[in-house]
């Protein structure tokens, strides 16, 4: 199995090293480490890393917008708390969209 340092994980994905450090930090990446603690990273992780360029590039979110999806996905109680605050604003949309709804269909 091929392994590349984080130097040519980084020349390879596109990304810079201090950014690979940087989705490990946010807990977007884990690498392997080696027994003195070098990171490993193999094909699959350089995929990974060339296919969230062309998912930032396809629907332009930051690399926080991650982490904060991931925290999304791993505390139940933070999503809870969000869709809670984002009810009104999803029901004001519905509202909104079958109010326009009738008005078509009054002026049809």
């Amino acid at each position: 199995m091929t392994c590349y340092t984080v130097q040519e994980a980084a020349r390879r994905s596109g990304w810079s090293a201090r950014m690979l450090r940087y989705l490990e930090d946010q807990g977007l990446m884990r690498p392997k480490r080696t027994e003195a603690g070098y990171r490993m990273y193999e094909q699959r992780d350089v995929e990974r890393l060339e296919s969230l360029r062309r998912l930032r590039g396809l629907f332009r979110f930051g690399l926080d917008d991650l982490a904060f999806a991931l925290r999304l996905r791993r505390e139940p109680y933070l999503r809870a708390a969000l869709n809670a605050w984002l009810e009104p604003v999803v029901e004001e949309a519905w509202l909104d969209w079958e109010q326009e709804k009738h008005q078509r269909l009054l002026a049809a």
